[in-house]
This record gives C-alpha cells, sequence and structure tokens, in this order.
C-alpha cells in the first residue's frame, strides 16, 4: 500500500482514474460517469454529479496554476463554489467570498480544514463544495457521532479472507482516510465533536506526518504514505461545544473557518427560494412556491431566530435552531401540503403546522415561545398573508 505497492489507483486533473487489480481490474473510468448513470434516480445526486457540467467546462477552460493533486485551480474552484454569470456558472453557497478563498489557500497547505458554526449555515454543503472542486469526488466521507470508530476512519478488514490467508491488501478494507491518502483526495469528517476523543486522535499521524500505520503488514505495505491532493475537511457545531472537546493537538492541525447566518434577508429569501424550488421539482411538482408566503416565512424564522422583530421589539428567541436549512425543509413542506391537498402552491396557514415540527420540535417551552410570537407580533402585522398565518395559530399542537 505504499507508493510502491500502488494499488488505490491514480486519478488525473479530470477526475478520472486508473483503477488497479485492488479493486477489480478495470479500463479507465470517470467517478462522475459512474454516478451520474443513477442520477436522476437518487434523491439528491453528490456536487460532483449535479453539477458535472459545470465542472467539465471549468476544467476545459482553465489556464490557471492548480496545486499539486487539484482538479481545478484556485481561482476556477472559486468560481465553481460562488458562481461566475458570465460563463454561465451558478452560484451554489451564499456566504462571504473571502470565507471561500481562505479555505481553498487551507486546503493547499499542509494544515486540514475545520468549519465552524451553527447547525443548518451551510457547512456540510461546503464541505462537499469544496471536496467537489479539489478532488472532483465528495464522497469520501466520515459521519462522525458516538459509535463512530477507528476502523470506520481508516481500515478493517474482510474477515474471511483474514482467515483464509492472514492480513493481506486482498483482506483489507480501506475507509475513507486511508483511501483519501492513496488516491490524492480530499476526506470530509462530518460532525467530528461527536466522536470520542481517541477517535478524534487517530487524524494526528495522517494530519502532520502524512503516513497512515497499517501495522497488521509487513515491509512497504505497513506504511500509506498521503498522495498529493490529499487533505482533510472537517464540520463542527457550536452547538455541540462541550460534548467531545477536540485535543489541542488535533486543534494545530487545522485551520478554523467559521461559517455564520445569512445576515441579509433579500438574500436568505432568494435562497430559501431557489432551493424550495429545487427540492419541489425533485417531488414532481412544477408549481414554484408563493413568494409572498416565503417572504412570511423567512420573515418569522429571521425573527425567532434572532429574538428580536423587524420593528426592534424583544422576544423570546427559540432553543430550537431556526437556520436557512431547516426554512427550506419548511418550504419544501409548505409546497407539498398545498399541491398533494389542494393543488395549490401552498399558503401561509400552511407553515404554521409545518413549523411547530420544526421550531418546537419535542420541547413545549418553545411551542409556548411560537404561540406567544403568533398572537402578540403577527397579529397586529397588515397583509393578507400575515394575516392568514395569524388567523391559523389555533392549528399548533397542545
Amino acid at each position: 500500500m505504499s507508493e510502491s505497492t500502488d494499488w488505490s489507483g491514480t486519478t488525473d486533473r479530470s477526475g478520472t482514474t486508473d483503477t488497479t487489480d485492488r479493486f477489480g481490474t478495470l479500463d479507465r473510468v470517470s467517478t462522475s460517469e459512474i454516478l451520474t448513470s443513477a442520477a436522476k434516480r437518487v434523491q439528491r445526486p453528490a456536487a460532483e454529479v449535479r453539477y458535472a457540467d459545470e465542472l467539465a467546462r471549468l476544467r476545459a477552460a482553465d489556464d490557471g496554476e492548480r496545486p499539486p493533486g487539484w482538479a481545478l485551480s484556485l481561482r476556477a474552484a472559486r468560481r465553481f463554489i460562488l458562481g461566475d454569470d458570465a460563463a454561465g456558472i451558478s452560484r451554489k453557497f451564499v456566504g462571504d467570498p473571502s470565507l471561500i478563498d481562505r479555505a481553498l489557500v487551507s486546503l493547499a497547505t499542509s494544515r486540514g480544514l475545520m468549519l465552524v458554526g451553527e447547525p443548518g449555515t451551510a457547512k456540510s454543503l461546503l464541505s462537499e463544495l469544496l471536496a467537489a472542486a479539489v478532488s472532483g469526488d465528495s464522497t469520501l466521507t466520515i459521519q462522525g457521532g458516538a459509535a463512530t470508530t477507528e476502523d470506520q476512519i481508516k481500515y478493517s478488514w474482510n474477515y474471511a479472507l483474514l482467515v483464509a490467508e492472514g492480513p493481506s491488501n486482498r483482506s483489507l478494507v480501506p475507509a475513507p482516510l486511508l483511501r483519501g491518502m492513496a488516491e490524492g483526495r480530499v476526506v470530509r469528517f462530518e460532525e467530528i465533536t461527536r466522536c470520542p476523543l481517541e477517535v478524534q486522535d487517530c487524524l494526528l499521524s495522517p494530519l502532520s506526518d502524512r503516513v497512515l500505520a497499517v501495522p497488521e503488514l509487513s515491509g512497504a505495505d505497513a506504511l500509506v504514505f498521503a498522495r498529493e491532493g490529499f487533505n482533510v475537511i472537517a464540520t463542527a457545531n457550536t452547538r455541540d461545544r462541550g460534548v467531545n472537546e477536540m485535543s489541542a493537538a488535533l486543534k494545530r492541525r487545522f485551520n478554523f473557518e467559521t461559517v455564520f447566518p445569512i445576515p441579509d434577508f433579500e438574500t436568505e429569501l432568494g435562497l430559501v427560494e431557489q432551493e424550495a424550488t429545487h427540492l419541489l421539482q425533485g417531488s414532481g411538482i412544477a408549481l414554484p412556491p408563493n413568494r409572498d408566503v416565503l417572504e412570511v416565512l423567512v420573515t418569522a424564522f429571521r425573527e425567532l431566530r434572532d429574538g428580536r422583530t423587524e420593528r426592534g421589539d424583544a422576544m423570546e428567541r427559540l432553543s430550537s435552531v431556526m437556520s436557512t436549512a431547516e426554512a427550506v425543509s419548511v418550504a419544501h413542506a409548505v409546497g407539498l401540503r398545498g399541491w398533494f391537498l389542494r393543488g395549490d402552491a401552498g399558503s401561509a396557514s400552511d407553515i404554521v403546522e409545518c413549523l411547530a415540527g420544526t421550531a418546537a420540535k419535542d420541547n413545549a417551552e418553545d411551542l409556548a415561545r411560537l404561540r406567544t410570537y403568533l398572537e402578540q407580533h403577527v397579529g397586529r402585522r397588515k397583509g393578507a398573508q400575515w394575516q392568514e398565518f395569524y388567523g391559523a395559530r389555533h392549528l399548533l399542537p397542545g
């Protein structure tokens, strides 16, 4: 498994992989080609599949200098994420452009990238887009949790072959970290602080020395050296702080970037409308969401999130995270209710029923705060949609 073994295959700038007999002998294949054939059958294709045409056009026109092992130059990767109207490249992430610049530069160094922030601030989306831009593959993903173990991160064994042949390349089952190092790709580690500290620290040697030891094997195969292009993008929710704090040693191996909620109302409204429309189309609904209804929804989310109305009146904020991602989910549900129950685009009254499960969840205090918000702050507002929103307050459970 060292560079002399070369069992992992090699990847060129186009995202095409030469496979070897470790994974079965195949002709020269592209990850996106393998996935694209099933793209129409899955609910959410990977970024490199959903935006395969844009990535191909960016690669073809990219004459910038690329860091070793990268599929795109930093400038082309930036255009892929932030969009370029002149080139027909859609904007995929709404946020501070300087954040994208810093993230790309971090990935070009020997340090990992840690994205932190409130839940629902598109950290995972940004991680996926960065991996797709840098490696052409965002699927080497580890989902952190209390039950995550080292073998889910590094490698495990095919125990039938292990018993029959002993430790060997054939019996080794590579996990995302080993594959990322051997193939020179970006590895995504979602919600890393949900993992126990001792599991997190298995990243120390790969991030510092760029080597992963496999002590069960011998000779050159006992060490996997990272190829150019390898790096790690981790995400962590600030609300998980104190659950499993990262060690100081591991923190030193990451550059930290904070992803903040969208500050501008019109920008957030446009994003919710765009994503809700896409989700509705995926559900077989061609009717776009009602923008007036979305304005009520996004305004309510922002006020419940900030603990302050548009007029500046103070109110109790909810303990639930009223994120943009949750707003998109509610907008999708409103559109589904309207279309499948009545044949329309959804109404402001639908927001109340959809909002209860999002905002309150199983928290009785948040449900009471939501009821107070509707009774004290919504009822005084003018406009048919706001009055319909207020009139549906009796639909809240309890």
